[in-house]
């Protein structure tokens, strides 16, 4: 998490995830085991951003099998395969503590749940859905996340989806700042005073790199994908993009268990005409209206 400065900047001298793999004890400063109670100091509408992504994913998985990347405490996971059109979920994080924890916590949903200790840099299986939550932004580079969602974008069927839930920020100053402003008061109403919040994102933004929500939706169409933003609040964004089928191909098929079909095709959603402050109320996810003009798009072809 963080970087009150330059949000798309990484530090000098920072390393790559292959020279340091990510620690989120190091990170942020907790222990594992009080992650989960952590998380919801530090990031604003936490656990329905989690729904909003888990649905979006299950609109999309039918049945088949979801990749999450940097999977951390397993939460996100947990909420995907309690939706019962999730077929099983591959947790992939480099961090092995978060991923004993993730263990732990999905025991429940036995071999529907399954583990793999690598990097974004690793090969991707193929699958019906690929998710991510609070992970991408350790990408250092709009260079290398567009490269990233084009390897992701490799593992999906036409139809696919994508789903990505994290920080976004404005591009201009001013903007930028008032979105921190918000932002330090969620954490200040959860107990950390403002001088703390303004040093945890300092101390973020030694590995954390936030890019504008234009460049975000850009890099994802740029690697093949029809996306929008399906939910935020504050600086976190749903962003949820449907892999487009190659020009001149037709039907699709399962890959990797999914049904092929793109539940986002000829759909727009609004986009916002200024940052959202976070002394408002977060936004109520719009999802629900995309999927059923999806589901009465496709019913009609």
């Amino acid at each position: 998490m963080g970087g009150a400065g330059n949000p798309a900047r990484a530090a000098p001298g920072r390393a790559t995830f292959a020279a340091m793999p990510h620690s989120v004890r190091r990170h942020l400063g907790v222990e594992i085991d009080a992650y989960d109670r952590a998380i919801r100091s530090f990031v604003p509408g936490y656990e329905e951003m989690l729904r909003v992504a888990a649905r979006e994913v299950a609109g999309a998985a039918a049945g088949g099998a979801v990749l999450e990347l940097g999977a951390g405490s397993g939460a996100f996971s947990e909420a995907m395969l309690e939706r019962r059109e999730v077929g099983a979920v591959e947790l992939v994080d480099a961090d092995a503590e978060m991923l004993g924890r993730a263990r732990f916590r999905l025991a429940r949903f036995g071999d529907r749940a399954r583990f793999r200790e690598a990097s974004f840099d690793d090969p991707f299986p193929p699958c019906a859905a690929a998710a991510a939550s609070l992970a991408l932004h350790h990408v250092p580079t709009l260079e290398r996340k567009r490269a990233l969602y084009r390897r992701i974008g490799e593992a999906l069927p036409p139809g696919g989806v994508f789903v990505n839930a994290d920080v976004t920020m404005p591009a201009a100053p001013a903007a930028r700042e008032a979105v921190y402003r918000g932002w330090t008061a969620h954490m200040a109403a959860h107990g950390i005073d403002g001088a703390r919040a303004r040093r945890h994102f300092a101390e973020w933004s030694e590995e954390d790199a936030y890019f504008p929500l234009e460049d975000e939706l850009a890099a994802m169409t740029a690697a093949g994908f029809a996306v929008r933003r399906v939910w935020s609040a504050g600086p976190m964004s749903v962003l949820a993009g449907a892999k487009r089928a190659a020009p001149g191909a037709h039907g699709g098929g399962a890959h990797g268990g999914g049904s092929g079909r793109n539940h986002f095709r000829a759909v727009r959603l609004p986009r916002l005409a200024r940052p959202l402050s976070m002394n408002e109320p977060a936004s109520k996810p719009i999802a629900p209206t995309v999927m059923a003009a999806s589901a009465a798009l496709n019913a009609g072809q």
